[in-house]
């Protein structure tokens, strides 16, 4: 080893004395004591660097292990409070399976009937929007599904928020919502000139047209999303029945699920969101997030809570939660499903699970203050109630 040394050891000594020719003005006479100087200079750099680190060792314990001692224990218990819940969760799932607790025995549920004397006019008029943006490959297939639901055609109102700048789907959707309405669906395409507030912003607006007045409850689904003809049927006499209920959500199913390893993994994890999240957040009247499609509103619900709000990229769950904090439930129908495609590609999948990630962050920065003052408010609503004495009979 010395061998390969010997070069290292030569240019390191070279550069030593070039430095001390530097030093003393390429004096030879003091190059002694340029190198005195120069072990001086160096025990005194040695001296400096164990006080550096004498007070970094100093602060890391006083400060920086406590503050990260801090850190794991409260990450420790948030992964306790997690695990309760999921177990927590999962005996609700059980008991649903036991005993069969279907939304419509938890809920009242009567299918909706034809009046012999007024025919279809003791439906409710149902507005059905499909929000879309240049969905090039998937329009038809959604707006054939939403006009094939089983609904008086005088009762359902359908409504294309088509975003899209690409004329060719443009002229495509015009085409496809002309179809349509010759075969005598009550189609419409509403469409802007900005893209103000993204789909959240071209959802509101939808809402202020004044046809949009007469309608009692409106469904989401996304373009890419096909519900079975039995979806309104099936789902909007919760929202008839239980005057409390703003909500309907149906569960997702996937056309693409054995593309890749990917998507199997994304219908693993979606499936246990719906079917064991949102089922359990349904059977316990508890809060379970809107997920954006597949799911039918009840339009002054959704008015009384602000409407649509383009704040962040998560709008569905904005929604959701402030209307939840109005004190609406929301009903989860496990068996009744809508199909659409999971992102294949790894660049499509990382942009929605950014979006899903980041978004509820935001959200729960912005809305903190505001989920805590509701809670106060209803606290002491309720300790004014227990306190105030009842007048009897």
């Amino acid at each position: 080893m010395s061998l390969f040394l010997k070069p290292f050891l030569f240019l390191y000594d070279s550069t030593l004395s070039l430095l001390l020719l530097l030093v003393n003005g390429w004096s030879l006479e003091d190059a002694a004591a340029a190198h005195e100087r120069l072990e001086a200079d160096n025990n005194a750099a040695k001296s400096e660097w164990m006080q550096l680190q004498y007070y970094w060792r100093k602060t890391r314990s006083l400060v920086l292990i406590p503050i990260f001692k801090g850190l794991v224990v409260l990450c420790l218990v948030l992964s306790i409070i997690v695990f309760i819940e999921s177990f927590y969760m999962n005996i609700v799932i059980l008991f649903v399976k036991l005993f069969r607790r279907k939304p419509e025995k938890v809920y009242k549920w009567e299918a909706m009937q034809e009046d012999v004397e007024v025919g279809p006019e003791n439906y409710p008029m149902v507005l059905v929007q499909i929000p879309m943006y240049n969905e090039k490959e998937v329009f038809q297939l959604s707006i054939a599904a939403v006009c094939s639901m089983v609904w008086p055609s005088t009762r359902l109102v359908v409504q294309v928020v088509d975003d899209s700048t690409d004329p060719v789907v443009r002229e495509g959707v015009d085409i496809e919502i002309a179809k349509w309405q010759s075969q005598g669906i009550n189609i419409r395409c509403e469409r802007r000139d900005n893209r103000n507030g993204y789909k959240a912003g071209a959802m509101k607006e939808a809402l202020t047209h004044s046809y949009v007045k007469q309608c009692d409850f409106v469904a989401v689904f996304d373009a890419d999303f096909q519900p079975e003809p039995d979806y309104l049927t099936r789902a909007v006499p919760f929202l008839v029945h239980n005057p409390e209920v703003a909500l309907v959500q149906a569960r997702w199913i996937f056309v693409n699920a054995n593309e890749c390893l990917m998507t199997r993994m994304q219908e693993m994890s979606l499936n246990y969101h719906f079917k064991v999240e949102q089922e359990s957040g349904s059977t316990r009247h508890a809060f379970f997030g809107f997920n954006g499609t597949a799911g039918v509103w009840r339009i002054s619900a959704l008015e009384a809570a602000g409407g649509w709000k383009s704040r962040t990229t998560v709008e569905d769950m904005d929604l959701a939660v402030r209307v939840g904090l109005h004190g609406w439930k929301f009903v989860f129908i496990n068996d009744l499903t809508v199909r659409n495609e999971l992102p294949s590609k790894f660049k499509a999948y990382r942009f929605q699970q950014h979006r899903w990630s980041c978004g509820p962050a935001n959200l729960f920065r912005k809305m903190t203050m505001e989920i805590i003052y509701n809670k106060v408010f209803l606290f002491l609503s309720l300790c004014f109630r227990m306190q105030t004495p009842r007048v009897s009979d």
